[in-house]
């Protein structure tokens, strides 16, 4: 072990295209991606107690309570009849006292008269935001952000996977690491309601992978002004593989996200047992991630195998189509997400992406000493500064001189499509 991890300094590097995208500010100046990316990161001082990733990782079962963040729950009903059924986003709003107790800690459901309120025309930042596997907007890694945000005048809202968050769900089928549907719709709803408000995204973990996907897939056209994505599993084959191949990433890691998978699938398994598909012993006899993939999402989705299932949704190839500023934070050391699933290459392929990694931090972990998170620092300002600093008609101009370029370039079938995908994820 090394002097500088002893005292909990972690090593920042950073990877982005030879050329940056340029970017332009309110005050007529110019920056890059890269620059702006690396002047919103401070230096990463970790609690030097959790000096490993399984201590940065682990942490985050003991700290449950700090920030408070408060939800009024809405449900909304999917548009798409291919994904039939509803699910439920959380909005941030004001401490109040009622208290729901089918609902997580301190979020009770919007009122219609609230709800059909909503539509005002600030100009207020909103954030949406996408939590990790089987989480939910009770997260703790989520409220890091929240907090401090909605304290500085943002809007704010988490998209809750179905079932997640004890949210009900009224189709036969949960959510996967494809799906890009509920947040379409919620980001095309919320410019129809908020016109004026400038719309940004975050993801972690499995969230993170779902965001980059539908970054992709919308690309020159995406809604959102920017980006950032934290602990992003990327290649989920690559992933897995890493998983299975360690004593702790088997036993400790994919045991304990098979066992909160398969509790989920219990909340629900009335439900489930509507698909013809799927098979309610197997899902039950099941011990790891991987062994739930195969039984339940290979059964729902039509996918032989949950290779298949991992390479059709990984976001390593989508990031290629991405055409928004996004800045991507992840620990070398992530047990989870493990370094071989990052793709270093694409990243440096794509001028709209930077990647931050630390030498220390762990999967959602990079605990400070004392209550902080490191990661919500440079995901924080860097959001701030494309709300308020960068020239958003400057980011709009670039991506379709580059969607033009590309387009002139193409070498026609033999082209390649970062968005090739066996499973349709949206209405054509």
């Amino acid at each position: 072990m090394d002097f500088w991890r002893l005292i909990g300094f972690a090593q920042t590097s950073f990877y982005s295209h030879q050329e940056s995208l340029p970017l332009r500010t309110k005050a007529s100046k110019t920056t890059t991606l890269l620059d702006l990316c690396k002047s919103v990161t401070p230096p990463c001082w970790m609690n030097p107690l959790l000096f490993n990733c399984h201590l940065q990782t682990c942490w985050t079962a003991l700290t449950r309570q700090n920030p408070l963040v408060y939800y009024k729950r809405a449900i909304l009903t999917a548009e798409d009849p291919a994904f039939e059924g509803t699910f439920t986003v959380d909005f941030v709003v004001p401490p109040f006292e009622d208290v729901d107790p089918a609902l997580p800690p301190r979020t009770t459901y919007v009122t219609q008269d609230v709800l059909e309120s909503l539509g005002k025309d600030d100009d207020r930042p909103m954030l949406v935001m996408l939590h990790g596997l089987s989480g939910g907007s009770h997260e703790v890694y989520l409220r890091h952000v929240l907090d401090p945000l909605f304290k500085d005048g943002w809007e704010a809202c988490v998209v809750n996977a179905r079932g997640c968050a004890r949210s009900k769900i009224t189709s036969d089928f949960l959510f996967n690491a494809r799906a890009t549907w509920d947040i379409r719709q919620v980001v095309k709803w919320l410019r129809e309601i908020f016109p004026r408000r400038p719309l940004f995204g975050i993801g972690f973990s499995l969230g993170g992978n779902i965001l980059v996907n539908y970054l992709g897939e919308e690309g020159c056209h995406c809604l959102l002004q920017a980006a950032v994505v934290c602990s992003n599993p990327w290649n989920l084959d690559v992933a897995s593989i890493g998983l299975q191949n360690s004593w702790l990433g088997l036993h400790l890691y994919s045991r304990a996200m098979g066992a909160n998978l398969k509790n989920l699938f219990e909340l629900h398994v009335k439900q489930m047992s509507r698909n013809p598909r799927i098979n309610i012993d197997k899902v039950r006899s099941i011990t790891y991630l991987h062994e739930f993939d195969r039984e339940l999402q290979c059964s729902t989705w039509g996918y032989p195998t949950e290779g298949a299932y991992y390479r059709d949704a990984s976001s390593c190839d989508a990031l290629l189509a991405v055409r928004i500023p996004l800045f991507a934070i992840h620990a070398e050391d992530d047990p989870v997400a493990v370094k071989e699933a990052v793709p270093y290459q694409e990243i440096q392929h794509n001028a709209f992406t930077v990647l931050c990694t630390t030498r220390l931090g762990g999967h959602l972990g990079w605990f400070e000493s004392g209550a902080g998170r490191w990661f919500a620092k440079p995901a924080i300002q860097f959001l701030k500064e494309m709300a308020f600093t960068i020239d958003p008609a400057g980011c709009r101009h670039e991506r379709h001189i580059r969607a033009s370029q590309e387009e002139k370039s193409s070498n026609g079938d033999r082209a390649f499509d970062p968005m090739r995908r066996r499973l349709r994820t949206h209405a054509p």
